[in-house]
């Protein structure tokens, strides 16, 4: 099988920031304002978590708490307890289309006793988060990225989503397709094509990606393509380079797009970008 992660982290960088370990002391609260999201490792204590997103959460046992899109939320310390945990925010395109982002659920918290594939890689990162060393800011980012994309191969095996991307590259028919379709946006993908890709036939591959994924191939493409457009614009490459390498062939043709989609010109949409 092919690598289902190559094409989206070749065109959407992953970053992660650690900005704290230890025992929190008191409350902390977190805003969208930086259009991040937040990576919170909890390796000892108890704690709630309040957010307009979801009923309060009390965590007393070792976890992850992910938001992956940014989101309003607020650690509340048990005082009587006290709690130690290493905090990273996260951006890999959640605000430029990126479909694995979006896909997402709006909050992801596993026990960490139910993440053993990814306790080699948590153990080094307490390690290094716990401890004073020569880069270690460096050292801890690279393993919070190493740890993303874990998490993403377990959402993928776990079927953590169940519908949108993740449920499509869970499928071993349809991930087929959505690679291929990831890895060379520029050709004219068609439904008989990526039919015959994943082994199906023309029909069943129609509906069978419809309930998997929630759009058909087209909308998927359509989306892919303009995600695409966006972290390149972001770049700051010029709409005409960015029209070809993404399927359009022309900045007529994206701009036609963009306006139909996003409601905006490439020109425009670049321009409210950096204005935010």
């Amino acid at each position: 099988m092919s690598d289902r992660l190559a094409g989206l982290l070749n065109s959407y960088t992953l970053n992660a920031r650690f900005f704290f370990s230890g025992a929190l002391c008191q409350d902390a609260s977190f805003d969208t304002a930086l259009n991040v999201g937040h990576l919170h490792l909890i390796r000892s204590g108890s704690m709630r978590v309040r957010s307009p997103e979801h009923p309060v959460l009390k965590i007393d046992r070792p976890s992850l708490l992910f938001y992956p899109r940014p989101t309003k939320h607020h650690l509340q310390v048990d005082q009587n307890i006290g709690v130690e945990l290493v905090c990273a925010s996260v951006e890999f395109g959640a605000m430029t289309g990126n479909p694995l982002a979006q896909s997402l659920p709006s909050i992801v918290l596993i026990p960490l006793v139910e993440l053993p594939a990814l306790s080699p890689t948590l153990e080094l990162l307490f390690d290094e988060a716990m401890n004073e060393r020569c880069g270690r800011q460096a050292a801890i980012d690279r393993l919070f990225e190493l740890l993303l994309i874990q998490l993403l191969r377990y959402s993928m095996e776990g079927q953590l989503a169940n519908t949108g991307l993740l449920s499509g590259l869970s499928d071993k028919r349809l991930c087929k397709a959505i690679t291929a379709m990831h890895d060379d946006p520029r050709e004219s993908w068609s439904i008989d094509t990526l039919a015959r890709i994943s082994g199906m036939s023309r029909a069943r591959f129609a509906v069978h990606f419809r309930e998997t994924v929630g759009i058909t191939p087209g909308e998927y493409l359509a989306q892919w393509r303009l995600g695409l457009a966006q972290a390149l614009l972001k770049k700051g490459k010029p709409v005409g380079l960015v029209a070809d390498e993404v399927g359009y062939g022309s900045a007529t043709s994206l701009s036609r797009a963009f306006k139909a989609h996003i409601g905006l010109t490439p020109s425009e949409w670049h321009r409210k970008t950096i204005e935010t």
